[in-house]
């Protein structure tokens, strides 16, 4: 009896945990507060940030400020006007350009954006530019770092003992914070879920984006020079991004939404 209480118990935790991704209506679990994500997650960046060198292309920094935060007021505008405004609070958006030749940028949760000076020879334009940070805005928005999270922490203690282990949350969740926010997670079951928010945040980015007033359909060809270069030489099935080839398929796939607006009418 005792033990069927308890699973009726983390049933309804789990219940209780679900949320709701803006624009896509995807259900998820977050398991994990918000103010716990951006602690973890701002000491993590913070750290980062101490061993970075910030770009001193000074017309590129600004460019990266500029398009990010047109892009971070669209999306703050959309959420205001879907009653979503209450999510804005977990914004302190930074748009940060640094000296690194890899061609990468990633996103803390918070809007905690970096952007590597290897991708400015793929984003030579504002549009270009806005592919690349609108992804990133929108996986902070989708709050996947925190449903990254949740995933973890239920592989890792499993349905049975979840609420146990979340009686002692804050200790959980620092044990495994380094694998999802860092380069930690390899192959096993994140990695189709990873690909699953890839998927997601490219089609909330490039709404995004097109709300600040760029031009979506850069995406296409923005990939392809990607591509070109063998930005994803490695399988996909090994890999937690999309291949290239994919990933410009599902984006041809919905630009017609995109460009004709017609999200607004259906989420």
């Amino acid at each position: 009896m005792k033990i069927i209480w308890a699973n009726i118990c983390v049933l309804f935790f789990l219940l209780q945990a679900c949320s709701t991704v803006p624009l896509t209506g995807r259900r998820q679990m977050l398991l994990v507060s918000d103010q716990e994500i951006m602690t973890t997650s701002l000491k993590q960046y913070n750290d980062y940030l101490k061993t970075a060198t910030l770009s001193q292309d000074k017309a590129n920094y600004a460019r990266v400020e500029r398009v990010g935060k047109k892009i971070a007021n669209a999306t703050e505008a959309y959420l205001r006007a879907n009653g979503l405004e209450s999510q804005i609070q977990n914004f302190s958006w930074e748009f940060k350009l640094v000296k690194d030749k890899a061609v990468n940028a990633f996103c803390m949760p918070g809007g905690k954006i970096v952007v590597y000076e290897g991708l400015l020879p793929y984003t030579t334009t504002d549009d270009e530019l806005a592919v690349v940070i609108g992804h990133e805005v929108a996986h902070a928005v989708a709050r996947h770092a925190n449903e990254r999270m949740s995933q973890q922490l239920m592989t890792q203690y499993g349905a049975a003992v979840l609420g146990a282990a979340l009686s002692n949350k804050s200790e959980a969740v620092q044990s495994i914070a380094g694998s999802v926010y860092g380069l930690g997670a390899q192959y096993g079951l994140m990695l189709p879920y990873s690909r699953k928010h890839e998927y997601e945040a490219d089609y909330m980015g490039l709404i995004f984006l097109d709300m600040a007033g760029y031009k979506p359909e850069v995406a296409i060809t923005f990939w392809q020079k990607m591509a070109k270069n063998g930005s994803n030489s490695v399988p996909e099935f090994m890999s937690t991004h999309p291949s290239d080839e994919d990933r410009i398929a599902q984006i041809r796939k919905k630009l017609p939404e995109i460009k004709n607006k017609t999200y607004l009418k259906s989420k």
